[in-house]
């Protein structure tokens, strides 16, 4: 590493060490990698308290930000932050979208109903539509909870899903609303 990197690295550990969350997210856009990747572990021992900073930094036009904040938000595991990143499987950016599925798998059951809302209002986003698939799916097969999911991924297989998915979740939603201790005790693991 050369000198100057080296005395840039160093210094900025000393400042990010003892920053407040809203203080560190302009370091997850940094250019120097090792800077962002120690601002993004800073914020992630942080924890819950900066959960609403990184929330905020998903909607940020820098997009080293924003995969940032969604790999920080997955390796937190709050629930609070699953519309959010339900909201970031529309991302632009490609690592964006896979971060913030991965993170809704998993906080597991906490992520499907507001998966399923943003499918009901929003089901003609492919990228939503590709990125709940994803999320759905490894959640059905690797958790054991595929017989509640098979309609919704169905639909998202279907030939016209913009018009079958906004049905197929209501009505998992709607499943999971009326019977919410006994649904979500299957979808626990």
């Amino acid at each position: 590493m050369a000198k100057s990197t080296k005395r840039s690295v160093d210094s900025s550990e000393q400042v990010l060490g003892d920053a407040p969350p809203s203080h560190l997210i302009p370091f997850l856009g940094h250019k120097n990698g090792w800077v962002r990747h120690h601002a993004r572990e800073c914020l992630v021992t942080m924890g819950k308290p900066a959960v609403p900073d990184l929330i905020e930094a998903l909607r940020n036009k820098n997009e080293d930000i924003r995969w940032e904040a969604a790999k920080a938000l997955g390796q937190i595991k709050d629930p609070m932050s699953a519309p959010a990143l339900v909201k970031a499987l529309s991302d632009k950016n490609f690592g964006v979208r896979w971060l913030a599925a991965e993170g809704l798998i998993i906080m597991r059951n906490a992520a499907i109903p507001p998966l399923l809302q943003e499918l009901i209002q929003h089901p003609d986003v492919i990228w939503l539509r590709q990125g709940a698939y994803h999320v759905l799916h490894d959640l059905a097969k690797k958790r054991g909870f595929s017989q509640q999911l098979a309609p919704v991924l169905a639909a998202l297989e279907g030939l016209e899903p913009a018009l079958k998915v906004p049905t197929a979740a209501k009505n998992l939603l709607d499943t999971i609303a009326m019977k919410k201790p006994r649904v979500m005790r299957r979808l626990e693991y």
